[in-house]
């Protein structure tokens, strides 16, 4: 019997692929590179993290660091929340999924990232890796660790993914795969400046059983506010507790609006990181969250530099659950 796995659940490792000079990152590498110290010195006070690039040069600056492994694969981008291992458990133990990656729509080259996770389990993780012939991304997907998973239809039923599954098949596989009781398939909500096709965790997250905080826009002029208005009414018709996340004021790089969300935070043990933006909304969010998670630290990381290469802090890393003793 298999049974998804809640993302606020013990952790082994955060698992994050760095970038390096054969990335879209070339231009601005320091820059990244120095977000990438300051998010991970963030994490390590509470759990290991996984640091994983093509050559030993590329793990230097962050030697020097407590509490965190290095790995040597190659890979074409960083962005590990959608090509990494996904954690189930099956009859009690802890197992992996690795779906195909295929870059969004094959919209970028995949084929190093596709190979990350067989290296992985080969050389690092005694865990079972089960291959599962399905196009999927990590950050479509959210799971409540209760049989209940939320996703856009925008991004799974898009032709560019699995065109041979229609949503009714294509749920009921879903379901098959992960145990899964429902699925919450939200039509509306995007954040321009995202490349995913509406990524779930651009847009609405679960950070209980029965809560979801999802983006909210305040401006009645700006591109989002009729979108995530409709994605909000669809939320009402759920069963779940709700939380806001107001949209931060926009936010531009080289002419072109970022995809800054507040919904791309990251759970670790004992705390959340939640991607900040030098905004005024980044203390309300902080408030409302450690409000409705009394137990977690609150942690907010700027997360701007991010943005350049269209993702966030959750897009950039993988969680890599505890085994059940």
């Amino acid at each position: 019997m298999i049974k998804t796995i809640a993302e606020w659940s013990e952790q082994e490792y955060l698992i994050l692929a760095l970038p390096h000079k054969n990335t879209d990152w070339k231009p601005y590498l320091d820059d990244i590179l120095k977000a990438y110290e300051e998010f991970i010195k963030a994490v390590i006070p509470f759990q290991k993290v996984l640091l994983i690039a093509p050559s030993k040069e590329d793990f230097t600056p962050f030697l020097s660091l407590d509490n965190v492994e290095f790995f040597i694969c190659d890979t074409n981008d960083t962005w590990i929340r959608d090509y990494g291992p996904i954690g189930v458990v099956e009859n009690n133990q802890l197992k992996a999924f690795d779906f195909t990656f295929n870059a969004w729509g094959n919209k970028f080259q995949s084929y190093l990232d596709n190979q990350v996770n067989t290296k992985l389990f080969l050389e690092k993780f005694k865990e079972k890796l089960e291959k599962i012939d399905l196009i999927l991304e990590g950050g479509s997907i959210d799971f409540n660790g209760k049989g209940v998973m939320l996703t856009t239809s925008n991004c799974l039923l898009n032709s560019n993914r699995n065109s041979h599954l229609d949503k009714q098949k294509l749920d009921e596989k879903l379901k098959n795969i992960f145990g899964l009781e429902k699925i919450i398939w939200l039509e509306n909500g995007f954040i321009q400046g995202d490349d995913t096709d509406h990524h779930i965790d651009t847009l609405a997250r679960f950070i209980d059983e029965k809560t979801i905080a999802f983006c909210t826009c305040e401006d009645e002029k700006d591109i989002h506010y009729q979108p995530l208005k409709k994605m909000k009414e669809e939320l009402l018709r759920t069963e779940f507790n709700l939380l806001e996340l107001p949209l931060p004021k926009p936010l531009f790089y080289d002419g072109r609006r970022l995809g800054a969300t507040y919904a791309n935070f990251v759970f670790i043990n004992n705390a959340l990181i939640v991607p900040f933006y030098k905004d005024k909304n980044d203390e309300i969010v902080a408030k409302r969250l450690s409000k409705a998670l009394p137990n977690r630290e609150i942690i907010g990381v700027d997360a701007r530099v991010f943005l350049r290469q269209n993702g966030s802090l959750h897009c950039s890393c993988q969680n890599y659950f505890k085994n059940l003793k």
